[in-house]
């Protein structure tokens, strides 16, 4: 496949040497240096975005002007999903977007919902989620953490909300999310259910960003010559 890579920090480049491994071309890069207004999209197979919410949804419009589909790693864009979805119909569009690429992650997100599941009803447990990221991430929580909250609170019966804090607390019905900023962490979401008696927990740890860059590569080379709105679900076949 021939891509473009929209946004060229640190996934981008990680992405770069991840699909040239696979047989791929990168035939466009685009940074505040190269604007999508400088660049040539007439050979673009597929799109991987990864910048700032903000510039999200005028990529995906974008790519969707162009009939390229895209791939999004960007998160805290997705209140702006309905007017997305609304837009792939109208143009035919092919958007493939989650709030993590990883596979490692995605089996995690399914480990949660279970965990989730059978702690339903078990009222002597309190639950915290914490998760960790480098200190030039710029979302708090991550989106990852907000994904592992929403589906918590999907599966737990006892559980309606989610609150950011500084410190785990226990509110009724809610799930208290720690969010720390360290240096050089690709990322570590933990979910923890402690009681008087014992704790359970399970934990998630990137060693570093391949994981994250393989599974957009994996989720383009999904995406290539389809239509329609899909995530990462879908690409495993979850």
């Amino acid at each position: 496949m021939k891509i473009a890579l929209i946004g060229f920090g640190k996934m981008g480049k990680a992405i770069e040497e991840l699909a040239i491994s696979r047989g791929h071309t990168i035939v466009a890069k685009i940074s505040s240096q190269n604007t999508l207004e400088n660049a040539d999209f007439s050979d673009v197979d597929v799109a991987i975005e990864f910048t700032r919410p903000e510039l999200a949804v005028q990529h995906i419009h974008f790519c969707f002007e162009k009939n390229i589909p895209i791939v999004v790693g960007t998160t805290a864009w997705q209140d702006k999903i309905e007017e997305v979805t609304e837009l792939a119909l109208i143009k035919n569009g092919s958007l493939l977007y989650s709030s993590n690429f990883s596979v490692g992650v995605n089996i995690f997100f399914e480990l949660n919902k279970k965990l989730a599941s059978l702690m339903s009803g078990k009222d002597d447990y309190r639950i915290e989620l914490e998760e960790i990221h480098h200190v030039q991430k710029l979302d708090a929580p991550s989106g990852t953490a907000v994904t592992l909250a929403n589906d918590i609170i999907s599966f737990h019966e006892g559980l309606d909300n989610w609150q950011l804090m500084d410190v785990t607390e226990n509110i009724n019905r809610t799930i208290p999310v720690l969010a720390k900023r360290q240096p050089d962490v690709p990322g570590t979401h933990q979910i923890s259910y402690i009681s008087d008696i014992d704790s359970i927990t399970i934990k998630h740890v990137a060693n570093n960003r391949k994981g994250f860059a393989l599974g957009a590569v994996i989720a383009a080379e999904f995406l290539y010559k389809k239509s329609g709105i899909f995530t990462m679900s879908d690409v495993l076949k979850f």
